[in-house]
């Protein structure tokens, strides 16, 4: 059975307390990242909280997280994931963000009640330019929201398209190679597929493999890259299993997962192309006035986690901006700055003096 993980609240005060001297190498994300509640749980909960701060900490590591190209364009609903690993890029780290050009032929099965309808390949090609061109924007949006630290160099941004290492393989080699490292027991556990083995539609043996390709994914860029650490949404928590288990199986070596936390609008929706709701983060599908209007209009309830998630802030700023509207609620200031500081990391300077004219 695989280990259970931890939440945040238990693991966060065990990285607090690190040995000063592994702390002065490399910036740590991981403490900051908890205290904006960007990371949520961490993955084996049994070695992550003491083995995760001392490797961030002894030199750059390298980091990934997947994006499928479901469309020509990342969401709201995708930003964190991005923040997550701009913070590791920051922070002196190496952070790799994974386009799936083969894996969106499968579909991801988590969170959704029905099976993708397949994309025709050139569909599928335009879709994976547009993620390509919108994550190298972000990257180049970035640099001058995030604040310098001492001795700290940035690490290495790359964008990869998993399409790339699948084209060699022939079905029958895979399945032989790799199948064989994994267990229909293990598989069938896992949440995403026992809530669709149990809905009307059930469940296709291509959406069922799904994990069996994002776990080779993390392999793959362990082997090719050293990379150690897998970031995900929390839905994402049993494919980061099954990575750990696959590469732990097969080298004898321990991989890391993070999750973040599921961007939700106020009736409780996840912000997304499955739901329906999605903002998008280019222009001719989202405008920056409207960008920027969302939150802008984000109540009170919100506004704080939200600039602790989508901004660079520093979290004392942040707590400033929040006195400053508890004693002038009227002005809106901390929405207003939320609004500004995603607009210039979507589209930049320019896009925000658009969105304000």
């Amino acid at each position: 059975m695989a280990a259970p993980v931890m939440h945040a609240a238990r693991w966060v005060p065990r990285l607090f307390h690190c040995p000063v001297r592994l702390m002065s190498a490399f910036s740590n994300p991981l403490v900051s990242g908890a205290r904006r509640g960007l990371f949520k749980d961490m993955f084996p909960a049994e070695s992550a909280p003491l083995r995760l701060p001392g490797l961030l900490s002894s030199g750059p590591q390298t980091v990934y997280c997947g994006f499928d190209p479901t469309a020509d364009s990342l969401h709201v609903g995708n930003l964190l994931a991005v923040m997550g690993l701009l913070r590791f890029y920051r922070a002196g780290h190496h952070a790799i963000a994974v386009i799936g050009g083969a894996t969106a032929q499968i579909g991801d099965p988590s969170g959704r009640s029905q099976e993708r309808e397949p994309l025709g390949a050139e569909q599928l090609a335009d879709n994976v330019r547009g993620l390509r061109e919108c994550l190298d924007r972000l990257f180049t949006n970035s640099q001058p929201l995030v604040p310098e630290g001492p001795n700290r160099p940035p690490g290495r941004f790359t964008v990869l398209d998993n399409a790339a290492w699948y084209r060699k393989w022939q079905v029958v080699d895979f399945l032989g190679t790799v199948g064989r490292h994994f267990r229909m027991g293990t598989l069938l556990s896992r949440h995403s597929v026992q809530s669709r083995l149990k809905s009307p539609e059930g469940m296709s043996l291509t959406e069922f493999t799904y994990q069996v390709f994002q776990a080779f994914d993390f392999y793959y860029l362990y082997c090719n890259h050293g990379c150690r650490i897998q970031l995900g949404g929390t839905d994402q928590l049993g494919n980061l299993m099954s990575g750990h288990d696959f590469i732990q199986r097969t080298t004898g070596e321990d991989v890391f997962g993070i999750t973040m936390p599921l961007i939700t609008s106020t009736t409780g929706d996840k912000l997304g192309k499955s739901a329906g709701n999605a903002l998008w983060l280019t222009r001719p599908k989202t405008p920056p006035f409207e960008l920027y209007q969302f939150f802008v209009r984000q109540p009170d309830s919100c506004v704080e986690r939200f600039l602790k998630l989508f901004t660079f802030i520093p979290l004392p700023e942040i707590e400033h901006i929040m006195e400053q509207h508890s004693k002038e609620p009227e002005k809106r200031i901390p929405h207003k700055r939320l609004a500004a500081e995603v607009t210039k990391l979507v589209h930049g300077k320019e896009g925000l003096e658009s969105a304000k004219r």
